[in-house]
């Protein structure tokens, strides 16, 4: 056979699988794992809509990884064979030589070296993408578990290490993902196609040009040591049990990993009556009032309409307890939207009011106007939970809920001078406080009306219990009597500040 068509054997076909097997499972979970890190992204929106929603694409993540875990506890036990048992060199552990070969590589690719460095079994290169791919899954195992099981971790561990794990594990797969891209595919696939892990061979040509120290080796017939029958029989009887062990350890460990528990939404079951929510198109947005030419004593509060579960109701009282917009999602955002935000743990999404109302996969967590069967409160309450709210925090939540899960106050426009009380009053009041001016008072203007009568002033505004306007026809029997609504209407113009339009 000629020397162009010489093929050394470098793979085994088991050795192969286990590599097909890696590369689809941490493709499908790069793929499936980055629309979670970036869920708003135009090309994460399609892989969602493709997989059929995020809980499918869920579901295919948590499968990758299984199958990446059986792949890691397969690699460590055939590992394990290969060096107790056939006596093999671990070659794939870093050495000094490789820091001598990896910087000779950069000073021959810079023009500083007359060689590119000899290496054998396997390059610098692949040591380094070897050992950091065995770092990430590290990383990306003990993240993942915390994330999979935020209760059972969070009882041994402060809460605080569950956003941290979501953001360490999003950190490790975009960095693996580019490192894969950038550093593999262009050694392995663009700078020269290696095709050794298809085809389990390399030509000779092939050999001297990545390896040839192992070339070398080969030759010389010192590549794969020899080990008698007797030997090898000994061997394998102390590794079998061991590794038989190993196995049901690590086995025992992944299904520990998979069924620890489910979410921390179906650990409480919910309520039994689960009224259907009504949940507005939009939220209420907080209006901005506009300010007052000169200051003004402090008003009273005017009566507010208050955005509820099922739309709007105009409070007779100005409504004063706890709001989503203004106390509850400031909490939510600070405590709960790292696992139930846009990516939605548990189909739970908190950080808007209408996804709140919508509830989880467990049902609606919020029932307005009964907080000791809401599962947001009753989940806080037993304690443990990763975004565990304070005391003071779950009060707030329990008021809100229970005064009936207020969106947003919006203040309703107060009375004005100029349209509404002008119109109420001149009517009944202009015949003697018109023209005339009755007891010095003309009511015809506004400014007639600031100015007062003879009696001082008759509106104060801010300040109706000192208004003459207001406590004349307050004891009633007046010439120019109003009626309840009107009085009414006059006070809420006066604490308001008596606007003039």
């Amino acid at each position: 056979m000629s020397e162009q068509t010489t093929k050394y054997k470098r793979f085994s076909l088991a050795r192969r699988i286990e590599h097909l097997v890696m590369l689809l499972s941490f493709t499908t979970l790069g793929l499936t794992g980055l629309p979670q890190r970036y869920p708003l992204a135009g090309t994460s929106v399609f892989i969602v809509d493709l997989l059929g929603g995020i809980e499918n694409l869920r579901s295919i993540h948590h499968i990758a990884a299984i199958v990446l875990m059986f792949g890691t506890a397969y690699h460590i036990i055939v590992a394990g064979y290969k060096v107790f048992v056939l006596g093999m060199r671990m070659s794939m552990l870093p050495s000094l030589q490789d820091v001598k070969d990896g910087w000779q590589a950069l000073m021959y690719n810079i023009g500083r070296a007359k060689s590119f460095p000899q290496m054998g079994r396997y390059t610098f290169e692949e040591k380094m993408e070897y050992w950091a791919f065995a770092w990430g899954t590290i990383i990306m195992g003990l993240t993942g578990f915390l994330m999979w099981n935020p209760i059972t971790s969070t009882k041994f561990l402060p809460g605080e290490w569950i956003p941290a794990a979501r953001a360490a594990h999003g950190g490790e797969a975009v960095l693996a993902v580019l490192a894969i891209i950038i550093w593999h595919f262009y050694g392995v696939h663009i700078k020269r196609f290696n095709k050794s892990m298809w085809t389990g061979k390399m030509s000779e040509e092939e050999m001297l040009h990545e390896h040839p120290l192992e070339l070398a080796d080969i030759k010389a017939g010192v590549a794969e040591r020899s080990i008698p029958p007797s030997v090898l029989r000994k061997r394998q009887m102390v590794y079998y049990p061991v590794a038989g062990i190993l196995t049901v350890v690590m086995l025992a460990g992944i299904f520990g990993f998979i069924n620890a528990e489910e979410t921390a939404l179906t650990t409480v079951l919910p309520p039994e009556d689960q009224s259907e929510v009504f949940v507005p198109q939009t939220p209420t947005p907080r209006p901005t009032l506009a300010p007052t030419a000169t200051p003004l004593p402090s008003p009273t509060p005017v009566p507010a309409t208050a955005t509820v579960e099922g739309g709007s109701a105009e409070t007779a009282e100005p409504f004063t307890g706890p709001t989503w917009d203004h106390e509850v999602f400031p909490i939510m955002q600070a405590q709960c939207t790292t696992c139930h935000g846009p990516a939605a743990m548990g189909g739970l999404n908190l950080s808007t009011y209408a996804d709140t109302l919508n509830g989880g996969q467990s049902g609606p967590v919020v029932i307005p106007g009964d907080s000791a069967n809401s599962l947001l409160v009753t989940i806080q309450e037993a304690g443990g939970h990763p975004g565990q709210l304070t005391p003071e925090e779950l009060e707030i939540v329990q008021e809100w809920i229970d005064a009936g899960a207020v969106e947003s106050v919006e203040p309703v426009s107060a009375p004005v001078w100029e349209g509404d009380i002008a119109a109420l009053i001149q009517p009944k009041c202009s015949t003697c406080h018109g023209a005339a001016a009755m007891g010095g008072l003309n009511l015809t203007t506004y400014a007639d009306l600031l100015n007062g009568g003879q009696s001082g002033s008759v509106v104060i505004p801010g300040d109706s219990a000192s208004s003459l306007l207001f406590t004349i026809q307050q004891v009633g029997g007046h010439p120019g009597q109003l009626t309840p609504e009107e009085i009414d209407h006059v006070q809420a113009w006066i604490d308001a500040g008596a606007l003039e339009k």
